[in-house]
This record gives C-alpha cells, structure tokens and sequence, in this order.
C-alpha cells in the first residue's frame, strides 16, 4: 500500500467504437465510487480480449467488475442465439470472464455489479433469462428509458436479504430498497455461489462465492450510483473497502 494509504481497485473497461476508433471506456460513476466511497483510488483495466491476470493480479487491491450496456455473448451459458440488434462486447466477455475467475481464485475482492454479477453467475455455470420482460412471472426490472437518468437510476424496488451473508453483514438488516436498471437476470444459479438477495418475485438479485478466499459479491444492481447519498449502498462500498484495505496490507508484508 502507498505511503498515503491508498489502496488499488481495477475498475474494468468496456470495449466500444466512437466514430470511427475502438476506445476502452469506464462509466464515471463507477470511478467516482471506488473515489469517493473508498479509501482506494481506481485503476481502469481495459478490455483487449486478453488479460494478463498472473501479472495485474498481484498488483491490485480489489477489482470492480462494472455495468455496461452491452450483454454477454450467449455461448458461454450455453443461450439461444440473441437478437440481431443485442449489443455484445465480444473482446469484454474475452477478457473479463477468466480474469474474474483468476481474481476470486488468488483472493483479490471482487464487487461485480449488473453486468459484472451477471458475469460472475457464467464463470460459475450459471445460465442467464436474455429478456426477463418475456418470460413471465417477474416484475419490471427495466428502466423506463424516456425519464430522466435520476429516475432511471432511482429507487424501483424491495429486496429480501438473507441471514449470514455479506450484505447482511454489510446493512445488518433484512430488506432494503434498490434501483433496477437491466434486461437480463439469473435463470440457473452457478454453482458454488449463495444467494444473498432476492426481489418479491423471487429472482436473485446478489450472490456471493461460497468457498472464496477473500470478498466476492455480486449485485444485479446499481449501488454505485449516488453512493453516499444511499446508506444501503454506501454499507456495501465500505464492506468492499475493508476488504481490499486488508488486502493491501498482507500484500505488502
């Protein structure tokens, strides 16, 4: 750990073309989290289609696993093809679906949000509904695209946390209210993983890795949005924090 006490969280990239270039981009929010809700500083890795783990690894303090618009390819859950107008992000899947694996399996924390948690659900065989809107039986988990992002972003539903996890540990009560900001959810769990959260009508909304050496906890939804203006999500950053404090600190002895 530095001398100001600052410990290292990747924050990982999505991989987009703008004009007529492929840029590695990184949401603000996300960022603004990990600088304002953390005593850590943000580090973006970006998505090449590969990622030298055994390198980065050693030289972090927890990685963030970020939301994104664009979805997982589908063959690795073993999905229907999707949609000719899904957005995929083929050199992402490529590079953060081993590199999380790698990170939970050397005990770096890990915080997988929305697109991250649904990438942590794959790693660990999971399989994913690609429109829960189609299904049936679930509520509306969408955003209403036409408001304003603060009502987007805004508070959409309850959800039951479960007794003896992270985020109970976290918030220390058994409910909480959540934004809901995504299209596709958990159909078949991954294996190894603990449901921590679910909404009423019973999709998983976090889970955490059973047998991790260190942190590792996934949400489907958006706590980094407004951090500290939402105790909830300001408990979860603080568990990721501490964890990644500690983290530093053996990783310099």
């Amino acid at each position: 750990m530095s001398d100001a006490g600052l410990a290292v969280i990747g924050v990982t990239a999505c991989n987009q073309k703008l004009g007529l270039h492929p840029f590695n981009i990184v949401g603000e929010k996300y960022l603004l989290s990990i600088a304002d809700a953390t005593n850590a500083w943000p580090l973006v890795i970006p998505s090449l289609g590969h990622c030298p783990a055994e390198s980065i690894l050693p030289r972090l303090d927890g990685i963030l696993f970020t939301g994104s618009p664009s979805n997982i390819e589908p063959h690795h859950f073993q999905g229907q093809p999707s949609e000719a107008d899904t957005h995929h992000d083929p050199k992402r899947d490529a590079t953060t679906l081993p590199l999380l694996k790698a990170a939970i399996d050397a005990g770096v924390p890990v915080l997988a949000i929305c697109r991250g948690f649904q990438e942590m659900n794959v790693v660990y065989g999971g399989t994913l509904h690609q429109k829960l809107h189609e299904v049936g039986g679930y509520i509306e988990h969408r955003e209403d695209k036409t408001k304003p992002v603060d009502v987007q972003y805004g508070i959409s539903h309850e959800v039951q946390i479960e007794p003896g996890g992270l985020l109970h540990e976290a918030w220390g009560r058994n409910s909480a209210e959540v934004n809901s900001v995504h299209t596709q959810g958990v159909d078949r769990l991954g294996v190894g993983l603990r449901p921590e959260a679910f909404a009423s009508d019973g999709l998983v909304e976090a889970f955490s890795v059973r047998e991790a050496k260190n942190f590792a906890l996934g949400v489907q939804w958006h706590p980094e949005w407004k951090v500290l203006e939402h105790p909830f999500y300001t408990a979860i950053f603080k568990l990721f924090s501490d964890a990644c404090q500690r983290h530093a600190m053996n990783r310099v002895r």
